[in-house]
């Protein structure tokens, strides 16, 4: 079978668009990078191919598809691999319901505190943020990494990353790096407060030691990239 013609339009600095990336690296799929310069208005070509000018933008053997999850989703099914069971059999289907549970609840309980901190002006807003953040680890997230019966540190006990990983990777990184003191985007205190959260610690630093979450993470490009965009001058 010949390997696809995958072309991937993207940002570094995007979150959402790094998904595709980890997707990309951990099936060991080859493609072209095109950079989208995400700080001027999108470029007419850009537009024609996705008329959204968001990133990232797949064209794979010449059909576009957008939207992070949908792309990321798009190549775990077209590449069955470690990510995600085939969704045939009630199993299957059952553990890509769960992804889709935990992936949904990170996004919506967990990481509206990572933009209340970037929105906070000042350093009580800040640590209010930090704390918020662990009380829905607390409440939201750990139940669901006691439920895992596996030894692994990935989702459900997995030793090998899955669909879960890919789509929160690119946020856990931001989470354990934002509140180093050169950045200051999080709570300094963070760290210390996520010692009572050791099931979701543990999952969120394997996580962002895999290099298909790593290799194109630059904490001090992208806090200084958001820093830019919201006018932050911490």
């Amino acid at each position: 079978m010949a390997s696809p013609k995958i072309i991937l339009y993207t940002n570094h600095n995007c979150p959402w668009a790094h998904r595709a990336h980890i997707a990309l690296k951990e099936l060991g799929l080859v493609y072209e990078e095109v950079i989208i310069d995400l700080t001027k208005p999108r470029e007419p070509w850009y537009l024609d191919v996705n008329p959204r000018g968001l990133v990232p933008s797949l064209s794979y053997n010449g059909t576009i598809i957008t939207e992070s999850a949908i792309v990321a989703q798009f190549l775990a099914d077209a590449h069955p691999s470690h990510l995600v069971p085939p969704s045939g059999s009630v199993d299957g289907a059952l553990q890509r319901a769960q992804i889709a549970f935990f992936v949904d609840t990170f996004l919506s309980k967990v990481q509206p505190h990572v933009h209340a901190s970037l929105r906070a002006s000042t350093a009580a807003e800040i640590d209010a943020a930090a704390d918020a953040l662990v009380a829905a680890v607390e409440t939201e997230l750990e139940p669901l990494l006691a439920a895992w019966k596996g030894p692994g540190p990935f989702f459900g006990g997995s030793d090998r990353l899955t669909l879960a990983e890919v789509l929160t990777g690119s946020f856990l990184l931001r989470i354990l790096h934002y509140s180093d003191a050169r950045i200051g985007l999080l709570s300094a205190r963070l760290p210390a407060l996520l010692e009572r959260t050791p099931r979701f610690k543990r999952w969120a630093e394997a996580t962002v030691q895999q290099e298909s979450v790593n290799f194109i993470w630059d904490a001090l490009k992208s806090a200084n990239a958001i820093k830019a965009k919201l006018g932050i001058t911490r």
